[in-house]
Formats: structure tokens, C-alpha cells, sequence
């Protein structure tokens, strides 16, 4: 996550073992569709891992995965559930080149202010290797803001995320919108982003 917020990642460190250990739907279809789009095997980063379920889930698919996060207090949960080490990144760190089949961000680059979200996503486009598939989900919505846990969210809707992101970057760049919920059990507009980086 980004490191420039301090409510939303004392937020994390406050209640990273409630939030870990939370009940919580995998989105298995989205995962199953990722990893079918990473060659078998492939090497995937997943940027804010949480509590590690999609890093458990994404392994379980035979991918290599990466797990990282910005709360040190939740790559320890996420490492105690997949008995392996979670490195602690925030995005605006992440300076890999061509390292990765896939990037998995699940509920996380939420987090980033809407000025630093074209600059983040650079990153992620630059830590691609060529045709490799970048997986995000946001909030949707007006403007920024904090729910009622006092957490930032730059809360986008669809043509605001595909200027971000730049799509000539992109050989492809999929937004689907689904309702959903979340840590405050809050009706919730989900974006779902799928984006392949041009070979």
C-alpha cells in the first residue's frame, strides 16, 4: 500500500489479526481466470496480500507467487498462514523490471491517491514482463474519501481508472463492475481490472 497514509495503515496495524483471520469470499472465479491467463508455473507478485488467502489460493493454482504487503503487522499474519516469508512493500518501492508473469492486486491500490495512481501503475507495468496480466479491483466512486474506519480510498469509476492506467500501454484493458461488500459490510461498487501488457 501507499506509505503516505498514516489513519489508513494504523487501520492495518491495529486490527491485522481480526482482519486476517476474517470469513471472506475468494472471488475463485477471478482468481481461476488469472491464473489461466499466466503461463503455468508463472512468476506472480501480489502487492497487498492482507492476510495471504489469494497468495494461498494462487499457489494452490501451481503459480509462484510473491506475497507482499505495506502493513508489517499483516505480512506477518499473511507469512503465519503460508509458511513462507511476505515481504513488506509499498507500491511507490516497487522497482522491479520485467520480473513478473502476473500481478495480483486485490483491494489494495484503493489505497492511492488519485494524483500518485498513474505513477504506481507505471510501476506495475514496468515489473511486467511482455503479455504479462495485471489483476486490480477498486471501489467505485465520485471522489476520494474514508469510510467509517477513517481509511483512504481514491474511489474512481471507469473512465477515470482506463486514463489512468493508459491504454496504449495495454494490448488489452478489461473493466467489469460488480456489487459486492467488504471489511465494513457496506453495499459496495466493485471495478474489476484486467489488464495484458503489450509483448
Amino acid at each position: 500500500m501507499s506509505g503516505r497514509d498514516a489513519d489508513t495503515l494504523g487501520f492495518y496495524a491495529a486490527e491485522a489479526q481480526i482482519y486476517a483471520g476474517r470469513a471472506r469470499e475468494l472471488g475463485q472465479a477471478r482468481l481461476q481466470r488469472f491464473a489461466g491467463l499466466v503461463p503455468a508455473g508463472g512468476k506472480v507478485l501480489e502487492l497487498g496480500c492482507g492476510g495471504g488467502q489469494d497468495s494461498e489460493a494462487l499457489l494452490g493454482l501451481g503459480l509462484d507467487v510473491s506475497p507482499t504487503d505495506g502493513s508489517p503487522e499483516l505480512a506477518a499474519q499473511a507469512e503465519m498462514r503460508l509458511g513462507r516469508p511476505v515481504s513488506v512493500l509499498l507500491f511507490e518501492d516497487l522497482t522491479a523490471d520485467a520480473a513478473f508473469d502476473g500481478i495480483w492486486a486485490n483491494a489494495c491500490l484503493l489505497h492511492v491517491p488519485r494524483p500518485a495512481l498513474p505513477g504506481i501503475l507505471a510501476r506495475v507495468h514496468r515489473a511486467l514482463r511482455p503479455g504479462g496480466v495485471f489483476y486490480a479491483s477498486y471501489k467505485a466512486g465520485e471522489a476520494e474519501g474514508r469510510d467509517r474506519f477513517g481509511r483512504f480510498y481514491n474511489y474512481p469509476d471507469a473512465d477515470w481508472l482506463r486514463t489512468a492506467y493508459g491504454i496504449g500501454r495495454w494490448r488489452s484493458l478489461d473493466i467489469a463492475e460488480e456489487t459486492g461488500g467488504g471489511y465494513d459490510r457496506e453495499p459496495t461498487r466493485w471495478l474489476h481490472v484486467t489488464a495484458i501488457k503489450l509483448s
